[in-house]
């Protein structure tokens, strides 16, 4: 009942001490490869049987079938075989003629037959739980309970996935001491790219759900778009408008829903008769000297040349100056030139007596970090009101760019000016009526004073909603309003700009 170990540098060698030294009822336990040759574990045929007599003596255990434990059949084994494949328990036949190879066979005394088990017919489940009669040991045991099933999670709603973005933001944007972490940047950029995907995702559902359910809704939705108005303002009016009205009456009524908005100046509370101190400021080029000789015009007709006086706080273009005088001369109105806020608080001062002070101030990009200078320096001299000019051409975001850099609570109104060389005036209006601001005049040429206006409201709402031309490539089709919307909903609700 010894394991001997036989080594060869081939098989052949290897199979061959086996047999001489166990004869060829040899039964083969392992075979392996190992540096130099080929590793052999043998056993002879009566150490096989002694040990089959001691198992019999032993009780008896049911064993489980498998694959394994059944006799493959004999296999040749090659002399040029590198890793020979010998199945368990083989014996070696007669010695093939010379020249091949020795034959594998099992021998007899290694094949245990199989326990028997009787065939038993298949029956139900009892519902108790009890085992089947005549199940096997492993069937008879009690099963185990089945874990609960998880509920169905509800699949959230759009509002509810931007919510949950959001403080998601919140929460890593407080995280004050991991602010300068890049990891921790990244991250915050990644969950803004999300959530900018979201948005326009959702705003693509809600136009989508808007086309379906509300044609008229989205047809004039896409008309103030093409017009010019922003898509904050078109989509609050749209979304306010009853459901029932067509196309002619909701134009109509999103008509006097601006008109409601806008705040504009009349004839019964002109600047010019109430008089005061106004400055007048905005970014450069938008026509802020040649409107002070407007304004200066007629207060002079109304009023004469004594009750108004004109200052300048322009000392750095050439020629600035220069120009307001020539307006002065002609006026016979006196100009005078400030340096700072002490001197233009002085030239207040002894200018007490007037019934009107235009000053034209420096122009400055509202990027320029002197427009706060400028600010604070009309601020200290005293009772200045700020009227700022709009330039009627240029785009909405532009325009919001502008009002915030100049709002403030001495801001008295504004005054759209180059209302003659825009296209629409729906960027400008959209603006004045998305921030509140109070429209003074409306400047359309170069002429003084022919060309300064106290607004015209059905004039200014017939230009604002008025449709580019059906050949014009800023026209927007069908499918672009799809794909425009969206962009344009998820940018103003991240702007978060507010209606008066």
């Amino acid at each position: 009942m010894t394991v001997k170990r036989f080594f060869g540098e081939t098989a052949r060698d290897a199979l061959r001490k086996v047999k001489e030294a166990l004869g060829p009822e040899a039964i083969v336990v392992s075979n392996k490869s190992v540096p130099g040759g080929v590793e052999i574990m043998a056993m002879s045929a009566d150490s096989l049987e002694a040990l089959s007599h001691q198992a019999g003596a032993a009780p008896a255990v049911p064993a489980k079938p498998a694959a394994a434990a059944r006799p493959a059949p004999a296999t040749a084994v090659a002399p040029e075989m590198a890793k020979p494949t010998v199945p368990p328990a083989p014996t070696f036949a007669e010695p093939a003629p010379a020249g091949d190879d020795y034959t594998v066979s099992l021998s007899a005394k290694a094949r245990a037959p199989l326990p028997f088990q009787p065939w038993q017919p298949w029956q139900p489940p009892r519902q108790d739980g009890a085992p089947q009669p005549g199940a096997p040991a492993e069937q008879r045991a009690k099963p185990r309970p089945l874990p609960p099933k998880p509920a169905l999670q509800a699949v959230p709603s759009r509002e509810q996935v931007a919510a949950t973005l959001a403080h998601a933001t919140r929460e890593v944007e407080s995280a004050g001491d991991l602010g300068q972490n890049p990891q921790v940047q990244q991250l915050m950029a990644e969950m803004q790219s999300i959530k900018t995907m979201l948005e326009r995702q959702l705003a693509g559902f809600a136009w989508g759900d808007m086309t379906r359910h509300a044609p008229s809704k989205a047809q004039l939705l896409a008309e103030m778009l093409e017009a010019g108005f922003s898509g904050l303002l078109a989509r609050r009016l749209v979304d306010d408008m009853p459901e029932d009205l067509q196309m002619q009456e909701g134009r109509k009524w999103l008509i006097g829903a601006v008109n409601r908005r806008l705040r504009t100046l009349t004839s019964e509370n002109d600047l010019i008769d109430r008089g005061g101190v106004f400055a007048l400021v905005g970014p450069t080029g938008v026509g802020k000297t040649t409107t002070t000789a407007k304004l200066a015009a007629r207060c002079v007709v109304r009023y004469g040349a004594d009750k108004l006086a004109l200052l300048t706080t322009d000392g750095y273009r050439i020629g600035a100056h220069e120009q307001l005088r020539i307006y002065g001369r002609i006026l016979g109105v006196p100009v005078h030139v400030v340096r700072d806020s002490e001197d233009l608080r002085r030239t207040l001062s002894e200018l007490r007596g007037k019934h009107m002070v235009l000053i034209d101030t420096v122009g400055m990009s509202q990027r320029d970090r002197m427009v706060a200078e400028q600010a604070a320096m009309l601020t200290r001299a005293g009772d200045v009101r700020r009227l700022l000019l709009l330039n009627a051409t240029s785009r909405g975001d532009t325009l919001d760019d502008v009002i915030r850099s100049y709002a403030g609570e001495d801001l008295a109104g504004c005054i759209l000016s180059k209302v003659d060389e825009t296209a629409s005036l729906a960027p400008a209006l959209d603006a004045v009526v998305r921030h509140g601001l109070l429209l003074a005049y409306v400047a359309n040429g170069q002429r003084v004073p022919e060309d300064l206006h106290l607004p015209n409201r059905n004039y200014l709402l017939h230009r604002a909603f008025k449709q580019p031309n059906a050949e014009s490539v800023h026209r927007l089709k069908g499918e672009e309003v799809g794909l425009v919307m969206p962009a344009r909903a998820a940018a103003a609700q991240s702007a978060g700009a507010s209606l008066v």
